[in-house]
């Protein structure tokens, strides 16, 4: 049975039994402070678990999108876990509860496949329990019919789930399938879990936990309210019990992937067994690696998420680099992902259609990253260059494991790589130094991720306003300015009963008229103005669902709990706000227009005046691109095109052509903004200007790259285009003054300038690559026979470089006679230290004369290079004269 159609029969079956078909969430946790990315079938329900918000249906039906990444470089090295997988989930809401919940896990898994089942034998299944939960024995033996003897007792740590911190928790009975004596020894999953693999885990949601550990050990509070289910199917690992195969990588939504890897390069998989037990062949881990890798990036970037240094992006370019070094290791050397990634897509399209609609951008993305990559790999010798010039200057052997961790780290250059390319130079690396930085790096990871939990329980002070109040009256679309009473005031989270003067509080109102930042729209400015009381509005914020939040500096008097007050917007900041987001819109048509389709917007961020929109694309803008994509923009405004907004069903709104901004999660009722008609047509909550006009002009100031495939455009709009281009006006006329040039010359004067600089430099160079000639001339008549050696030992001018003496020294080398043993040996001085360079002819070689040996034996050991030319350096400038005794001393010996 196709992993596709194991997919539709759980939705189907748990429809026909009542629940609510709800959509995956997508995979960047955006409502959750604690997660980067959605990791179990629950998280998007969260809050109707415990008890922050009231679930919309009674019993509800999912297949999760997830992405696992505790520690991705243990992916691939078994064959049981991977990164990304779907969670097949049933939940209720304080409806049914634990007979339910485990007659519907039995009924599907054991209904032929001709009623709509799963066909399992029933008597190939097992079932664990908690350790006192006789209830769920009872109903799995007395009702169900299940034989003790597969009626398995276990403790808290796995069968007690909780969310790791204070909240609800509760007892939950996992089902395993017996696989047969081929996976290992019978007994049950106490005995074997490879043998005996768990499919299916029922959550009974009944508990409120203490604090304590996140597995064990922590305190039962008491009952919560309502009971609750919530349960979890592994799509990948149902799909490798029905299709009859080993683990998740051999199932059809990811085998055909390692096949195509197999083809490419030449390697078999699971072919060979490593030497040591317990571990997969490394072939074998590439092969996982590239399979899993490859179809965790497509749905990422399909939700959403772009290669970039820094939080989901971050995950996203470590999981591809992963994936594409992993295909070279198999030697493969050629782009990868245009082979593998469609492969991928027409995999996962059977249950995610969007990403085969989508997939024009997905794949821009992912090939400009490797494309990068591929640049970086190629250009690594060169980075590393530096690194090992550096260390052998010092006279070390091996580098540092800080150069290591920064190469791992800044370029995205695995350790292993490293190490080989350190090696090819004659180099180890500190790879203790670079593992406990790679520590530091994961401690402070998991300290930044205990602090987002802090954040979850945060949270239940708004949502408790909610409870208490009921949702804000939001009228930031009709007005400007609102008669309002005080509902709550909050000084770092704690409930307070007035504020005074000077003071920083959250303030909650019964109605506003201020815009909460949302949607790439700042929040508006304005004041809250009472009896004998004034404060400034700085910010404004949704923390929860149906909440507006106020942060408010109190500048006058003192605010108190019931107090009215008037609650007004700047209308200035309003305007400049409204022409703002307009002109994001136009801005965003005007690039689709010019550039194409392809060209969609990932994110956007404006205030009064200003506006940035960031947008796929793998190449930089050249001028005049930039200059149409300005001009499409003005003669949009200059159209006086009328801007409206109407609401309608999410699938309407996609019907009717309205773009989406990825990875953003929408309510079924959504708002589309258009400006002229279809010509822009967007999903938007933001303030609007009513016709394009009054966007007043934009002015793109600037163009830049954002990550691989990913660019930004910043303009200016109303007021500040005017002054963004008379502050421009102003500098030229000010650089044609200092030219002497007419405002219409100025580029041609400063190029003429620039021009005149550049072949005075290269006339310097010349002369003083001849005056160095000369010297070396004079230099080489100077040598002085040591044995049979000449050696010219020469101290240079005060402050000459590094680049400098090593010239020097090759053209007294050259200058010095031919065919007879010879030295040349220049110390610098610079920045208050010496250098040493070495150079040694043909003849002195056959002497057994080394530059490298005369550097160390001068340099107590430290230096680099080779027989023919070396150098080293770090010490005090006034022992310069000291080591071209050394070196004479080292030759006369």
């Amino acid at each position: 049975m196709e992993t596709a159609e194991i997919r539709r029969r759980f939705l189907n079956y748990f429809e026909s039994k009542g629940h609510t078909v709800v959509p995956s969430a997508p995979l960047p946790a955006i409502d959750d402070p604690n997660l980067l990315f959605i990791n179990a079938g629950m998280v998007q329900f969260v809050p109707y678990f415990t008890g922050q918000a009231k679930a919309p249906w009674n019993t509800a039906t999912s297949v999760q999108k997830c992405i696992r990444t505790p520690d991705i470089e243990e992916v691939g090295k078994t064959s049981r876990h991977g990164t990304f997988f779907q969670m097949n989930g049933n939940f209720s809401f304080g409806d049914y509860f634990k007979e339910d919940a485990i007659r519907h896990a039995w009924e599907l898994s054991t209904d032929p496949v001709e009623k709509g089942g799963f066909g399992l034998d029933p008597e190939r299944i097992w079932a664990t329990v908690y350790l006192d939960d006789d209830e769920s024995i009872d109903i799995w033996h007395n009702k169900i019919g299940l034989p003790m003897e597969r009626i398995v007792r276990r403790g808290q740590e796995d069968n007690l789930w909780s969310m790791g911190i204070p909240g609800p928790c509760g007892p939950c009975s996992e089902l395993y399938y017996d696989r047969g004596p081929a996976y290992g020894p019978e007994g049950g999953p106490e005995v074997d879990e490879d043998r005996y693999l768990e499919y299916w885990n029922l959550v009974f949601m009944q508990w409120l936990r203490g604090e304590g550990p996140a597995k064990k050990d922590y305190e039962i509070l008491g009952d919560l309210p309502k009971k609750n289910i919530d349960t979890g199917m592994g799509l990948e690992r149902m799909a490798s019990i029905l299709q009859g195969v080993d683990n998740m990588y051999e199932i059809d939504q990811v085998r055909p992937l390692i096949d195509k890897t197999q083809e490419l390069t030449g390697k078999r998989y699971g072919q060979s067994t490593s030497q040591v037990a317990g571990e997969s062949h490394p072939d074998d881990v590439r092969f996982r690696v590239v399979a899993d890798h490859v179809r965790s990036s497509l749905m990422l970037i399909g939700d959403g998420v772009v290669p970039s240094n820094e939080g989901r992006g971050y995950v996203l370019r470590r999981i591809m680099r992963r994936a594409i070094r992993s295909v070279r290791l198999l030697g493969y050397e050629k782009p990868v992902l245009p082979e593998l990634l469609p492969i991928a897509r027409d995999l996962m399209g059977q249950s995610y259609p969007e990403l085969v609609d989508d997939f024009e951008r997905i794949s821009s993305y992912a090939y400009a990253e490797e494309e990068s990559f591929l640049r970086t790999l190629k250009h690594g010798t060169a980075i590393l260059d530096n690194a090992v010039e550096e260390t052998k200057k010092t006279g070390g052997g091996t580098l540092s494991g800080s150069k290591a961790f920064e190469l791992h780290d800044t370029y995205g250059f695995p350790i292993d790589l490293t190490l080989e390319m350190a090696s090819e130079q004659g180099l180890e690396v500190d790879q203790d130094g670079f593992r406990e930085l790679m520590g530091e790096q994961r401690r402070r990871a998991k300290e930044d991720a205990v602090a987002r939990k802090s954040g979850h329980t945060d949270l239940s002070a708004f949502w408790k306003l909610v409870e208490k109040f009921g949702k804000t009256e939001w009228l930031a679309y009709e007005t400007l300015r609102t008669e309002s009473k005080v509902l709550a005031i909050l000084d770092k989270g704690e409930s307070v009963v007035a504020a005074g003067e000077g003071r920083i509080v959250d303030v909650v109102l019964d109605s506003t008229p201020f815009y909460a930042e949302s949607g790439g729209q700042h929040a508006d400015a304005g004041a809250l103005v009472g009896s004998g009381f004034r404060g400034e509005v700085l910010d404004v914020q949704r923390p929860v669902k149906g909440l507006v939040v106020h942060k408010v500096r109190v500048l006058e008097g003192e605010i108190g709990l019931d107090a009215e007050v008037e609650a007004e917007v700047d209308p200035e900041w309003r305007v400049g706000a409204r022409q703002a987001h307009s002109g994001t819109h136009v801005v965003h048509a005007a690039l689709r227009e010019v550039l194409g389709p392809s060209a969609l917007q990932s994110g956007s961020f404006n205030r009064p005046g200003y506006l940035r929109l960031d947008f796929s694309w793998r190449a930089k803008l050249s001028g005049e691109t930039k200059s149409e994509i300005e001009e499409v923009s003005n003669r949009a405004i200059r159209e006086d095109l009328p801007v409206s907004a109407q609401y309608m069903t999410l699938p309407e709104a996609r019907e009717w052509g309205a773009l989406a901004l990825f990875g953003e999660t929408y309510d079924e009722t959504v708002r589309v903004v258009e400006i002229g008609g279809p010509w822009s047509r967007e999903l938007c909550g933001g303030t609007h200007v009513s016709h394009s006009s009054q966007i007043g002009s934009v002015v793109v100031t600037s163009e830049s790259s954002v990550g691989s495939g990913q660019r930004r455009v910043e303009a200016v709009t109303g007021i500040e285009s005017y002054r963004y281009l008379a502050r421009e006006r102003d500098l030229v006329g000010q650089i044609a003054g200092e030219v002497g040039a007419q405002k219409g010359d100025v580029l041609e004067k400063v190029r003429s300038i620039m021009q005149r600089a550049k072949d005075a430099e290269r006339e310097l160079e010349t002369m003083r690559g001849k005056m160095m000639g000369a010297q070396a001339g004079e230099y080489a008549q100077q040598a002085q026979q040591i044995g049979a050696v000449k050696v010219a030992a020469v101290q240079a001018p005060d402050g000459t470089n590094g680049g400098d003496a090593r010239k020097l020294a090759t053209q007294i080398r050259g200058s010095l006679p031919a065919g007879e043993p010879g030295v040349a040996a220049v110390a610098a001085t610079s920045g208050g230290k010496a250098s040493l360079v070495i150079a040694v002819n043909e003849a002195a070689k056959a002497q057994h004369v080394s530059a490298q040996g005369l550097v160390k034996a001068a340099l107590s050991g430290r230096g680099g290079g080779n027989d023919e030319i070396a150098q080293g350096g770090g010490v005090a400038a006034e022992q310069a004269p000291s080591l071209l005794d050394a070196v004479r001393a080292e030759i006369g010996r």
